[in-house]
This record gives C-alpha cells, sequence and structure tokens, in this order.
C-alpha cells in the first residue's frame, strides 16, 4: 500500500500527464484549423503581378460609417401636380473590426442612439470576395426632413415615427469576370492588395423592397414596393503609385420584375411601368498603405432606383454609405 506522500504525487502525476493530453490535443486540433485557413488563404488563383495577399495573418480595422437616404415622388393626384423631397436623419456609427486570415468580424456602436437622439435602426451585412460579393442593407427609418409642393405651393416638412414610418431593404450583388487581375475586396475590404491597375467586367444582380405608410389626415397612405434588376457594370482599380489605389465600379441592373402599390385612402394610384428602370450601383474608394502594415481609406457605396412615369407617378429613392477608416496588420 502507497504510504499518503507518495499516493499525493502519484494523483499530482496523473493530473499533470492528463493536463498534458488534453493541451496536445488542442494543440493539434489549433493547428489543423490554422492549417486549413492558411491553405484557403493562399489557395487563390490571382495574377500575383497585379494582385498580392497581405502577409500577416491578422488584420485591425477601426471605422467611422456615415450613412444617408433620400425619397423622392412626383406625380398627379386628382389632376393635381404634387411632389414631394424627404431627407432620412443621417446616422454615424463608429466601429471597430478584426480579421484573421481573411475571416472578420465587427462591432459597431452609435453615439447618438446611445444618448437617446436617434431612433432609426439600420442593419447592414457585406461580404467582398475575389469572384463574388454582396451588399446587404436594412433601415427602419421614421424621422424625416424635406418639402412637398402641391400645385406650386411648397411648404417645409418634419416627419415623425407618428405621422411616417419607412421600411427599405436593398441587396446588391456582384462576379468578377477578371478576378485574377481585378480586386474588389482589395479596395473595399482590405483582404488583399492591388499592385498594379487593372480593370473587369462585372455581372450584378440588385433586389430592393420599400414599405412606407403615411398618416395624414384624414387619409391613411400605404405604399409599398418590390424590384429586382439584372445587369452588368465595369470596375477599375487604378494605381497611381505604390502604396496608392483608386477604385470605381458602377453596376446598373435594369428592373426584370417590378410589383408597386400605392394606397391614399379608399383610392389607388397607379404606378406604371416606364422602359427602362434601373437599380444603379456605384461603389468608389481611395486606399493608402502606410509603412510596411498600416492603411488608411475612405469607400462610399451609392444605391439610385427610379420607378414610374412622369405623367402619372415616378418614385426615385437614393441611398449612400461612407466609411472612413485606418487599420494595420500584424
Amino acid at each position: 500500500m502507497m504510504t499518503p506522500p507518495i499516493r499525493i504525487l502519484a494523483i499530482v502525476a496523473i493530473l499533470l500527464a492528463t493536463t498534458i493530453r488534453v493541451d496536445a490535443q488542442k494543440f493539434k486540433f489549433n493547428h489543423f484549423v490554422d492549417s486549413v485557413l492558411m491553405s484557403r488563404y493562399w489557395r487563390a488563383d490571382i495574377d500575383t503581378n497585379y494582385i498580392t495577399r497581405p502577409k500577416t495573418k491578422w488584420t485591425l480595422v477601426g471605422r467611422v460609417k456615415m450613412t444617408g437616404a433620400r425619397i423622392e415622388a412626383e406625380g398627379m393626384d386628382g389632376g393635381q401636380h404634387f411632389k414631394t423631397e424627404l431627407n432620412a436623419d443621417n446616422k454615424t456609427t463608429v466601429s471597430a473590426g478584426v480579421s484573421y486570415l481573411g475571416l472578420a468580424v465587427s462591432l459597431a456602436i452609435n453615439p447618438a442612439k446611445l444618448l437617446g437622439k436617434y431612433h432609426d435602426y439600420e442593419l447592414g451585412f457585406r461580404s467582398y470576395g475575389k469572384r463574388f460579393g454582396f451588399d446587404i442593407a436594412y433601415q427602419d427609418a421614421s424621422n424625416f426632413r424635406g418639402w412637398q409642393e402641391f400645385e406650386g405651393v411648397r411648404q417645409e416638412v418634419t416627419t415623425s415615427e407618428d405621422m411616417f414610418k419607412l421600411r427599405t431593404f436593398n441587396v446588391n450583388a456582384y462576379y468578377v469576370l477578371n478576378y485574377r487581375r481585378f480586386s474588389y475586396p482589395a479596395a473595399m475590404a482590405h483582404s488583399y492588395i492591388q499592385r498594379r491597375s487593372a480593370g473587369s467586367f462585372l455581372l450584378a444582380a440588385s433586389g430592393q423592397g420599400q414599405h412606407g405608410k403615411i398618416k395624414s389626415d384624414p387619409y391613411m397612405i400605404d405604399f409599398k414596393m418590390t424590384n429586382i434588376g439584372i445587369g452588368a457594370g465595369y470596375g477599375y482599380n487604378y494605381v497611381p503609385a505604390s502604396g496608392w489605389l483608386i477604385h470605381l465600379s458602377a453596376l446598373p441592373t435594369l428592373i426584370v420584375y417590378s410589383n408597386t402599390s400605392l394606397t391614399s385612402g379608399d383610392s389607388k394610384i397607379p404606378l406604371h411601368y416606364q422602359f427602362p428602370e434601373i437599380i444603379l450601383t456605384t461603389r468608389s474608394a481611395i486606399v493608402k498603405q502606410i509603412g510596411s502594415n498600416k492603411f488608411a481609406g475612405l469607400s462610399v457605396i451609392y444605391n439610385y432606383c427610379k420607378v414610374g412615369e412622369n405623367d402619372n407617378l415616378v418614385i426615385r429613392n437614393q441611398k449612400w454609405i461612407a466609411r472612413l477608416y485606418f487599420g494595420f496588420r500584424l
């Protein structure tokens, strides 16, 4: 029979052996995951004379994002001409993100919303790959400012949640044909570096859904719109000097499906299709590499959609997102 000291030493040895075995298994698992991610990261079918991957694993980015939206309506109601232009309250958020071998997460806060000065809601998600990517944005807004004109008489308008509610959903996707030399993520996501100037034709698809309600005594105005478009465009990454990148792309899509209705009280105002109706998405960016591991820049995404005809009712939607950022790689 083992004496108590020997028994204690045996228990400690067993615990140490178990811990070492668990740590070894954990190390093997982490090494396997890291190897898979590394293989995926470097297995990029690209022309390295034009595009390269950052040589570091980690990327840390701080961003300031600003967004805005505008809706315009113009047409005839009961034989009388009207026109309205409303701008949503601009929103500013501050975010921080971290990326490991191309996989990224970020956290954003809206200081004005935390202070109770901003009550609208907005959610965005984006993914930029070397071949395929997309932007998704959802906005639930009620605070708009602008004007309305009825038979030449204009008056200022400020809306609140009690009188106006607008929900908007936008999705814009692209496919890059010359993906080996032209990099969208170099301009928009920092996961590639564009070394030489190159352009590419792009295939595109867009979708937009919108539902608005206006309380205007004695009527309730209800507006619904769904649009789906397909098209093609072009993008170009210009490298004027080492460490610089200027990006510009335009993706117009022709609306191939549209379902729109506008009801004012008991009457319906028809919204007729007028060829061509489009959804336009443009992206632009300026990126500067600072030293070997830092970068800074500005990117802007702009969406425009027009449906309807001028003699009856036409609706124009605009939305923009601007991001100012600074990051470094480890």
